[in-house]
């Protein structure tokens, strides 16, 4: 078959090497990416933000986005469930698209610069600006999303069936081994900022628009390495597999209301991502509230905040590997499942932890750590083996839908329930629910038989 960079392989041995080339681009965009997801939403967006809303706030605490009155402790929870309400309208339409004309890395470009661009803006958020801080968080954390359709989309196309569960850990692990790096330069930045001749406010906007930069530069590296496939072609020379003009956006989101009801096809498929849509809500809402309730609720500094995300990263990047050991072993599903109950565990202790104690604050950063990059490593890769054969970026716009696009209701949760009580600490136990919900949905999917209905060849472990 033709592909846009060319023919394809012709040996066993060639094609075998253009795919670990593939992958090692691949990786790249974890390391670019994972420093936005770790130094701006889970470290220093929604502490600097919450702050940045309580300066406009009335005598109320309340601020008024669009005439509205909102508790400024809630804007940053909002915001981050605004912009994933934001990508839901667009992950699916991307996803059609993308399938449907081939071209995954045009869009994974484009995804990929907006979001960075608008990071790096956030260098202006100072002042009374919140309604900028919310706006330019919107975008970026949407284009996220979105390019993480596309990137998503690729693994079942450079990794065979059985290298998924490793590939995808090698990528988390290496997003984190990122985060880390970058976390240690903020850290440095942040703690020294005297030092440095510039004021808090100013090296916390530094590490900010940093991030964007670093996710600009880097997305290079994928973009020059992954190629796009064609797509196949029924006998008219149209794409296979959906109605005509799916390449336009109308006809993108007709490709997707085709996509919806092929879905049901594949009803063990919907049960996956029912399972994760509920657990992977709680998960993303701990990563983007955690800085939150360390600093509102325990009354943490951003040093110990940021030295506490230092330490899940590093330890994410063991656990990741670790735990893709361990799918080897025992399978992804139990293995999946195993760090469910962990998560159950961890966030229901995060409840008793006392103010004012970084020490007790430190050991649940390291239990997070341990979890967090498997479970979502290992989740990417079931999910790939779910998925039919040329239907790869409208299935994983679903999946992404079910891993931030329909991650407004954690947050939302989240907001609401600081915004009754006043409480964080009831804001956090709430999502004890998502793991718990999540674990015993997903104890009832028959992965094998998933795989099987899919189309794909069954590993021999999953």
């Amino acid at each position: 078959m033709e592909t846009a960079s060319g023919p394809a392989a012709g040996t066993a041995a060639e094609k075998a090497a253009e795919r670990r080339r593939e992958q090692r681009g691949w990786y790249v965009y974890d390391w670019a990416v994972s420093v936005y997801s770790t130094s701006v939403l889970t470290v220093f967006v929604g502490p600097y933000l919450t702050e940045i809303a309580k300066a406009a706030a009335d005598a109320d605490g309340y601020v008024h986005p669009l005439g509205l009155p909102v508790r400024a402790g809630s804007f940053f929870a909002y915001a981050v469930s605004a912009s994933i309400l934001l990508a839901v309208l667009v992950m699916p339409l991307v996803g059609a698209v993308a399938d449907r004309t081939g071209r995954k890395k045009p869009l994974l470009a484009a995804a990929a610069y907006l979001g960075a661009g608008a990071t790096a803006g956030l260098f202006f958020l100072e002042g009374e600006r919140y309604l900028l801080g919310g706006a330019l968080l919107i975008v970026a954390n949407a284009s996220l999303s979105v390019s993480m359709v596309l990137y998503n989309a690729f693994l079942p196309q450079i990794a065979e069936p059985d290298e998924r569960d490793t590939v995808s850990s090698r990528g988390w692990a290496l997003g984190y081994a990122s985060g880390a790096l970058v976390l240690i330069a903020n850290l440095v930045l942040y703690s020294g900022h005297e030092s440095f001749g510039v004021s808090e406010g100013t090296a916390v906007r530094i590490c900010l628009a940093a991030a964007g930069l670093w996710w600009g530069a880097f997305a290079v590296v994928p973009l020059r390495r992954l190629r796009d496939r064609g797509v196949p072609r029924g006998a008219d020379g149209r794409p296979d597999g959906g109605p005509d003009g799916a390449g336009s956006l109308g006809g993108g989101w007709r490709q997707l209301r085709a996509t919806l009801r092929d879905m049901r096809r594949y009803p063990l498929t919907l049960m996956f991502l029912l399972a994760y849509l509920v657990y992977n809500d709680g998960v993303q809402t701990v990563i983007s509230q955690a800085s939150v309730y360390g600093s509102e609720e325990l009354g943490l500094d951003q040093t110990t905040l940021i030295t506490a995300i230092l330490l899940v990263q590093v330890l994410a990047v063991a656990g990741a590997l670790g735990m893709g050991r361990l799918a080897r072993r025992y399978g992804a599903k139990r293995t999946i499942l195993g760090s469910l109950a962990a998560w159950t565990l961890t966030i229901g202790t995060g409840y008793f932890l006392p103010a004012g104690a970084p020490v007790w604050f430190f050991v649940l950063a390291a239990a997070i750590g341990m979890v967090l990059g498997g479970s979502q490593a290992l989740s990417r890769s079931l999910f790939s083996q779910l998925v039919p054969r040329g239907k790869e970026a409208e299935y994983f716009s679903a999946y992404e839908l079910s891993d931030r696009g329909t991650s407004w209701l954690g947050p939302l949760v989240f907001g609401l329930t600081y915004q009754l009580t006043g409480s964080y600490r009831d804001a956090i136990i709430s999502l004890v629910l998502f793991f718990a919900v999540g674990f015993g949905l997903l104890a009832r999917v028959p992965v094998r038989r998933a795989v099987a209905a899919a189309g794909n060849p069954v590993p021999e472990r999953i």
